[in-house]
């Protein structure tokens, strides 16, 4: 199969919620030698967005949406099992979270995966974090880079939040931030003072390396 075939197949695999299929066609990828960030973000990465629009469509329903979520993490595992071996220079460490109200975190885990085969050490704080967690936890470990995922519009003010409490703590300038998720812009991501906002998985990946100074 040639890159395109790929990415056809490994998108129908994902929308068909096919699991079998989804890990044959990673692997068949890896030994093929191709790019395991090209084939994520463009090929299992539009699939599972392929499954959210057509679950919010009512096109597909919530054991669907949960089964591919599940593939996506076995697929992921996949590729982060052979990448991480070539990154083992650690480039740096951040912190990542779903903001407070927002239990979404498909796209993050994804945005996760790909970071830590670029050599970032990623701290999952997991879903519905409160802004007071997360600073606590990039304290804690001494972050680089604090991210923050929103897929609602009404739970990117938790992202704003953030930024405000690093200034009133004084401790806006220890840490990088970003920012991402469905509602996200980067007009937003000017208006409330983050580093960098992440289109997706592959830009979020790129930013957080422009951010560290090894992009």
């Amino acid at each position: 199969m040639n890159r395109d075939e790929v990415l056809a197949n490994a998108i129908d695999a994902m929308v068909n919620c096919d699991e079998k299929r989804a890990l044959e066609i990673a692997e068949k990828a890896i030994a093929a030698g191709f790019d395991p960030v090209d084939i994520l973000s463009e090929g299992f990465s539009v699939g599972i967005r392929k499954v959210g629009d057509l679950f919010g469509r009512g096109e597909l329903f919530l054991p669907q949406l949960i089964q591919s979520a599940e593939i996506m993490k076995k697929v992921t595992g996949v590729f982060e099992s052979v990448m991480t071996k070539e990154a083992a220079e650690k480039k740096g460490k951040m912190v990542i979270a779903t903001v407070e109200g927002d239990v979404h975190d498909i796209g993050k885990g994804i945005v996760i995966s790909l970071l830590r085969t670029q050599g970032i050490e990623v701290i999952d704080l997991g879903r519905d974090v409160k802004t007071e967690k997360i600073i606590e936890a990039a304290l804690e470990v001494d972050a680089d880079i604090i991210g923050t995922s929103a897929l609602l519009s009404t739970t990117l003010a938790g992202q704003k939040k953030l930024e405000d409490e690093l200034r009133k703590r004084g401790l806006r300038d220890r840490f990088k931030t970003m920012v991402g998720g469905a509602p996200c812009t980067q007009r937003w991501a000017d208006k409330i003072g983050a580093d960098a906002y992440g289109e997706d998985a592959a830009d979020a990946v790129e930013k957080a390396l422009a951010l560290l100074g090894k992009g």
